[in-house]
């Protein structure tokens, strides 16, 4: 408001003009106090809510995994019956024959033992080394004791004279060459190599070659089982994903259901079903197709249709999720521009799909490298997949290190595939 002469009036006398208040800094700091608390508060319960899980994969994965890889590089046995022999035997070169005074620390080591179950464990390990280690080691222990006070020389005339093959020189290498404790003689095997006594890493002759042709026999399975997989659930996912909403939960409902049963009910069903007179080969000679029953069973044709009923949800339910997210409308527009309906399918809708055939892909194939019952059941000797013998090496033959070594390689070979599933994912979300 301005006075006749054009200019603003002041204050009027008597009134204090206020000022707006300046920012209060104990206020913005007892505000900042305050978010921070809450801030933590949240952070806290989350971890609160996930700290059992943490725990539970601590516990029941990485925990068993690390002791895996562990034992298989560990080589306790003949470190811990043969203590004094592993330290003579540790500068000698492996070609001359062994020191006298070795034999002198076999002795005394033999004498030591306290249990013949150490002796066994003992036994056990040098018979895959060389053939007869057993025997020499049980009936050794069985004969203590061979004299009291020997010399080195004394003690060895003994040995050699109780059993000739002590004088053998393969023997003595096995002894040294295993009297570490820690040892890549497992995981060598597991690729079709070996460690000389000289400590050089060849390869196995080729008749005793057996793991990298169980290896590629079994990522060839896994492969064919894959590419079925998507082939039978890329149509069926599809055909899911451009149904309703409540006729799709019912479908899906249909594909989970196997889920609900036992694997070892779905194989012996389908035991009864590809057998020489079973419901599959009626139906063959019923078309006419053959007039002699197909052999689909205890070879890797059953194993594979059985593998590929077993694993096919796992394909279908990633596939169905990524084409969900698919517009309808880009398909419809590819078509009213001039596209044929299979090229825009090709060019429009099949590379969006991308990420749902990898993700489905990669969990069957995982999943299939570490089947073991329905190779067991259904297939024949040579049909037998890596898990097979690291079940066999576990059960049957009780040697951990190898059947840990085997482990080793089915977890690398995962990882390695989850690996180049991320950079080719990463890749194609980049240029898109």
């Amino acid at each position: 408001m301005m006075d006749a002469s054009g200019t603003a009036p002041g204050p009027l006398p008597g009134v204090r003009l206020q000022q707006p208040p300046a920012g209060n800094s104990l206020g913005d700091s007892g505000l900042a106090r305050q978010l921070h608390r809450a801030d933590r508060r949240k952070k806290l319960r989350a971890l609160a809510l996930t700290l059992p899980l943490l725990v539970f994969l601590v516990v029941f994965f990485l925990v068993p995994l690390a002791s895996l890889l562990v034992r298989a590089v560990e080589n306790p046995e003949v470190a811990n019956v043969l203590p004094r022999t592993g330290q003579v035997l540790a500068d000698w070169d492996r070609d001359s024959a062994p020191p006298a005074a070795a034999y002198g620390a076999l002795l005394a080591d033999f004498s030591a033992i306290e249990e013949t179950a150490q002796a066994g464990i003992l036994a056990r390990r040098l018979n895959s080394e060389v053939a007869g280690g057993r025997s020499l080691v049980m009936g050794t222990y069985r004969a203590l004791p061979l004299g009291e006070n020997l010399s080195p020389e004394e003690a060895r005339a003994r040995l050699i004279e109780h059993d000739a093959r002590w004088e053998d020189i393969e023997y003595w290498q096995a002894i040294a060459k295993n009297s570490s404790r820690w040892t890549p003689d497992y995981l060598l095997t597991a690729v079709d190599l070996k460690r000389t006594p000289q400590g050089d890493i060849v390869k196995v002759d080729p008749g005793e070659a057996a793991f990298s042709d169980i290896l590629a026999r079994t990522f060839q399975m896994s492969a064919i089982v894959t590419f079925f997989c998507l082939m039978l659930a890329y149509p069926l996912a599809y055909w899911l994903s451009t149904l309703p909403a409540r006729k799709a939960n019912v479908m899906l409902i249909l594909v989970l259901l196997p889920f609900w049963t036992s694997v070892l009910v779905r194989i012996a069903a389908w035991i009864v079903l590809l057998q020489n007179n079973g419901l599959v080969n009626r139906f063959i000679m019923w078309l006419g197709v053959s007039d002699t029953p197909i052999p689909l069973l205890f070879n890797r044709v059953g194993v594979i249709i059985a593998m590929v009923h077993i694993l096919l949800p796992f394909a279908i339910l990633p596939l169905y999720s990524v084409m969900k997210s698919v517009p309808p409308n880009y398909l419809r527009a590819a078509v009213s521009l001039g596209s044929a309906p299979f090229a825009a399918f090709l060019r429009v809708y099949l590379p969006q799909t991308y990420p749902g055939v990898a993700a489905g892909g990669l969990l069957v194939f995982i999943t299939s490298i570490g089947y073991y019952v329905t190779p067991a059941l259904l297939g024949g000797p040579g049909d037998q997949m890596l898990s097979y013998y690291v079940a066999r090496y576990t059960n049957v033959e009780v040697n951990w290190g190898m059947a840990c070594a085997l482990g080793g390689v089915l977890l690398t070979t995962t990882l390695i595939l989850y690996a180049l599933y991320r950079k080719v994912s990463k890749s194609e979300l980049s240029l898109g």
